[in-house]
């Protein structure tokens, strides 16, 4: 008995532990939203369980209590006192510690907005800068430490939820609704976001990297991304356009101007594809070309079986070469 009790207290730490990691987790706090709420969320269960302590000792010790030790008017006293006067002031003060915490966070017209809406199964993303164009692309989000960013965030097709553990609570996307939601990022790095709302096959593999950069450092990136593609010569580039991959993904600086699909125009920069799916590689965007549905069920993107071994490796080395 004490060793199965012993594996199955293993066994429990292990699946605890296993949600606590630096990149996807409440506990790795990377914006003030998130570390907001990880201090409400240690006060309340500290509150909770000096309450649920207090009716345990008094439980134990009307367990034990000889017959005769509390008279009637004692135990009215007691249940006024410990029933009702202490969970009372205790439930109060939790409730005026909590309210600051309720307040939105202030968004300066002169902060960046970040429209984010879920598709099956990736991420359409459009930075709309004050001072400038706007910047599309996809399954990658990078915000400034710092600096107040607002999301705008609508479901493209069916009802998503978006959530960056590490950054602000999470926030449903409904379809013909946009929802807000401000964040501000206090340490830089890279993390993980993951729709948190059963979409359909590939749910599960429909996730993203988030990018907290020094805000220096995102202004020049962001530079980087309003230019268009540099012009390529190589054989995929050509190849791309003859077989319609136009026609759903556009790369800014070509004649591929899709909107259906992801935009592929600085896809080398991006870490992963398929939103978090594989890695950004060779072989795995040749993989998700050959047979997309194998990679993530469900997903839109016609299979092209027939395409050519060596085209479609041209077209998978084409698009590695668009920072």
């Amino acid at each position: 008995m004490t060793s199965r009790r012993g594996r199955l207290a293993i066994v429990f730490w292990a699946m605890a532990m296993g949600g606590c990691n630096r990149h996807q987790s409440v506990f790795a706090s990377f914006g003030e939203e998130a570390a907001d709420i990880n201090h409400i969320t240690l006060v309340m269960v500290a509150g909770g369980i000096l309450v649920a302590a207090g009716v345990a000792g008094l439980m134990a010790w009307a367990v034990r209590a000889r017959p005769g030790a509390l008279s009637l008017r004692g135990g009215e006293r007691l249940i006024l006192i410990a029933g009702g006067l202490i969970p009372a002031l205790v439930l109060a003060a939790l409730l005026v510690f909590s309210l600051p915490y309720m307040r939105p966070r202030a968004v300066a017209p002169a902060n960046l907005r970040i429209d984010v809406a879920g598709e099956q199964f990736w991420w359409r993303v459009a930075y709309r800068p004050a001072d400038g164009p706007a910047v599309v692309s996809a399954n990658e989000i990078r915000i400034p430490v710092g600096r107040t960013v607002l999301f705008r965030l609508a479901g493209g097709d069916v009802v998503h939820s978006f959530w960056i553990p590490g950054l602000a609570g999470k926030m449903d996307m409904i379809p013909g609704r946009t929802n807000e939601l401000p964040v501000r990022a206090t340490r830089a790095g890279r993390f993980r976001g993951q729709c948190t709302e059963f979409c359909g096959l590939s749910h599960a593999l429909m996730a993203f990297d988030v990018v907290a950069m020094p805000a220096e450092a995102f202004d020049r990136w962001l530079v980087e991304q309003r230019r268009p593609a540099v012009a390529s010569t190589a054989p995929g580039a050509a190849l791309f356009l003859q077989h319609g991959c136009g026609g759903c993904h556009a790369i800014r600086g070509t004649a591929a101007a899709g909107t259906i699909g992801p935009d592929f125009t600085h896809l080398a920069a991006r870490a992963t594809i398929g939103a978090g799916t594989l890695p950004n590689t060779e072989a795995a965007r040749l993989r998700f070309l050959r047979e997309p549905a194998a990679v993530k069920p469900g997903a839109r993107m016609p299979a092209y079986p027939q395409l050519p071994e060596t085209e479609a490796r041209a077209i998978a080395r084409y698009l590695g070469t668009l920072p």
